[in-house]
Order: C-alpha cells, then structure tokens, then sequence
C-alpha cells in the first residue's frame, strides 16, 4: 500500500513518514485515540473516528473474492453465491456451521467482524492477531 513512500519512489515534498507495520485492530484503536496523522483502518473504525480523519481516494483491502474470509481446519467452507453447478453452502447451512463454532477474529472494530455481525447477528468469537488466525 505505500511501496512507492516506503522506497522514495515518489517525491515526497519534503515530507517525512514513519512506518508503522501493525495489525488492523491496532491501528484501529491508535485512531480512535487519534495518535496518528495518516494511518490504514479498517472501514469499521471509521464510524468511530470520522471526526479526527478523513477518507482517502485510494486503498482498500476487501472486494469480490478477496477479504474478509472465513478460513476452517480441514474442509473449506465456501459460502459465496454459486455461479454455476459450483459445490457452494447455502447461506442457512452456513449460518448454523459458523453459530456452532468459536470463530477468531482479528479485532472488534475490524470488517471482519462488522461483516460477521451482519452475517450471524450475536456469535461466539475470540480476537486474535490476524496473522494468528491462519
């Protein structure tokens, strides 16, 4: 996401940044408390801290078929809308398999867990790192 400042490869006018390589719920919670002047965040933690940021024109880190993902031990669990004969589990199925589990999630204020939430409505879960998670 910042290559380009990270290896001067761009004129930076005279500006100076510190990287700061940290988990999303982190960084989440260093905006909530306003620490940083620029700063990845999860589109969840955003409600929360509008009034100190605003939104950048480029960056994001979900879409279709990419994040956030539901990773399982052993068989995949693939919940998306069939396109074909795909072998997909109805959202139903899915429902009741995720309501049974613990499910690790890399931070309350994340998008994950904001999607989630929209998903299950109240379900069991534990934060983790999310390169912990897998």
């Amino acid at each position: 996401m910042f290559y380009a400042i990270a290896k001067n490869k761009i004129d930076l006018r005279g500006y100076h940044f510190d990287h700061r390589l940290e988990d999303i719920q982190t960084l989440n919670e260093w905006a909530q408390r306003g620490e940083l002047h620029i700063s990845a965040i999860s589109i969840h933690a955003y409600a929360y801290v509008a009034d100190k940021y605003t939104l950048l024109p480029c960056g994001a880190s979900m879409g279709d078929g990419y994040g956030p993902i539901i990773v399982t031990k052993g068989s995949t669990l693939n919940v998306q809308r069939p396109t074909s004969n795909e072998d997909s589990m109805n959202e139903s199925t899915a429902r009741e398999f995720l309501n049974s589990k613990k499910i690790a999630v890399p931070g309350e204020m994340t998008s994950a867990f904001l999607t989630l939430q929209l998903f299950l409505g109240k379900f069991d879960y534990v934060v983790v790192r999310f390169d912990e998670i897998f």
